[in-house]
């Protein structure tokens, strides 16, 4: 099994995080986005992940080598492939093409996702979907009778279906795959002036190819600050129902009050202050005589005499300020 990530956007919704760093690695409860997808895609898979091919801008070395550890922390090799220009999803996963072989999962790095079941590699594609309210700001799914997907329509303004493409796909045949994604580029078929992955699935469902939904518990959008301080909530939420410890040994809370759930960093310092509930504290960050609930907090970032709530705070910036909904970027420093 292999893992394809296209994560080439810098995330302009994002801003200011993103200026520094690309969305995917903003962290959710202590790990980058990315990490948390790919090891939650391994998890479902039921069979070893071998390669996990990361699709990026040039992003610089550290951020490279950043992604290859995340790879082998879910036991993959990882890859490092480029998209240079933004001409689309089709083409961001062709940028891949060597990875492009055998049994393949793809997945767009500005979602997480909840499940409780093993994926079934015996159907040649599975399609992850959610049940949402409002459909028209998504790609959507039609079904027939046999729950076979019948229809891929993206962004419909009349009701066809609240069943939403959530950004992840199986595919038993990688080679396959290539080859429909490499006929729009080589016919130059495009949607909305971009090379579509709908497309192909649209080409190879009309060719026999039989496409059945996955369905997720839940699914976590990050595609802007508010979107991320909630994934952030919700996952929390679900690593505490799973047991898992999320305070590190090496924190030093001082006079302090953690409302669960909360995710604390190694080396964090927690002094005269009330943190949470859905906070996450990053390495090395400094909160003090301060109210923290429903925020992310990020690497050596610091937090003084301050009340803050659904914010996220940069790495290695401050925060001085009476209570605020803050999103501070990178190395800032906010004094009210």
């Amino acid at each position: 099994m292999k893992i394809i990530v296209p994560m080439a956007g810098m995330g302009k919704r994002m801003r200011p995080h993103t200026l520094t760093v690309p969305k995917p690695l903003i962290p959710i409860a202590g790990k980058p986005i990315v990490q948390r997808l790919v090891e939650d895609i391994a998890k479902v898979c039921g069979e070893p992940v071998e390669e996990v091919a990361f699709i990026i801008g040039r992003f610089g070395s550290e951020v490279e080598q950043n992604l290859v550890r995340i790879a082998e922390s879910v036991g993959a090799r990882g890859t490092i492939h480029y998209q240079d220009e933004p001409l689309g999803t089709a083409h961001a996963i062709l940028c891949a093409q060597s990875a492009l072989s055998g049994p393949v999962v793809v997945a767009f790095a500005d979602t997480l996702f909840k499940a409780d079941f093993t994926l079934d590699s015996s159907v040649p594609g599975t399609i992850w979907v959610q049940r949402v309210d409002d459909p028209r700001p998504f790609g959507v799914v039609k079904l027939n009778e046999q729950g076979q997907i019948t229809d891929f329509v993206e962004k419909p303004q009349e009701f066809v279906s609240d069943l939403a493409i959530i950004g992840i796909y199986y595919f038993q045949d990688g080679e396959y795959l290539r080859r429909e994604l490499q006929y729009l580029l080589d016919n130059d078929i495009k949607d909305k002036g971009e090379y579509q992955l709908t497309n192909a699935l649209e080409n190879m469902k009309n060719q026999g190819t039989t496409f059945v939904p996955g369905r997720v518990t839940e699914w976590l959008d990050c595609g802007n600050k508010d979107a991320t301080v909630y994934t952030n909530q919700r996952y929390l939420e679900y690593l505490q129902e799973r047991g898992e410890n999320l305070v590190a040994e090496s924190a030093h809370i001082t006079n302090s009050v953690l409302i669960p759930p909360v995710y604390v960093g190694e080396g964090a310092i927690i002094t005269d202050s009330v943190v949470g509930p859905h906070v996450s504290l990053g390495n090395h960050s400094n909160v003090r005589s301060s109210v923290v609930t429903n925020s992310i907090v990020q690497t050596s970032a610091s937090v003084l005499h301050a009340n803050v709530t659904n914010s996220m705070i940069g790495n290695h910036a401050t925060v001085t300020s009476d209570p605020a909904d803050l999103s501070l970027g990178d190395y800032n420093t906010l004094r009210v």
